[in-house]
């Protein structure tokens, strides 16, 4: 089974472009964690209670691929994946889209590890079962 797409429109704004009026290439970045906090939202989780719950999870790498540039008043669509899980380590996917011809615009991931507020690495699902096992879910593709 493929991983469940998780959707997110926005428009570009024009603090986001530079004088050509092209997105500036950290906004992609940026994209990318809104992908993903609405991602963990759609679990009915914030970040913050996350956090209360003692759990962070910092990045550790990203990666990036610039196909076409996104433009000032676009609306463009981020659609995010759980690629990978482990009990250590989660890898999301990305695709930016240029709506509404569906043109691919970035793809992207980004890696990152469960660790308790003090940043000492935990493991998962032991410390947050119900969480560990929603995301893995959202992985093989069960809704």
């Amino acid at each position: 089974m493929s991983p469940i797409i998780h959707t997110h429109q926005l428009r570009v704004r024009y603090g986001e472009t530079d004088q050509m009026g092209v997105v500036y290439h950290t906004n992609y970045l940026n994209w990318f964690e809104v992908g993903r906090t609405e991602l963990i939202r759609h679990a009915g989780l914030t970040y913050r209670q996350l956090e209360e719950k003692g759990m962070l999870l910092p990045l550790t790498d990203a990666s990036l691929s610039y196909k076409k540039p996104a433009k000032y008043d676009d609306v463009v669509e981020i659609r995010t994946t759980v690629a990978e899980i482990s009990p250590l380590r989660l890898t999301f996917a990305y695709e930016i889209y240029r709506l509404p011809e569906e043109e691919l615009l970035v793809t992207g991931k980004t890696m990152h590890v469960f660790t308790s507020t003090d940043l000492k690495p935990i493991r998962l699902p032991r410390s947050e079962p119900e969480v560990y096992q929603w995301l893995e879910s959202q992985h093989r593709g069960e809704e």
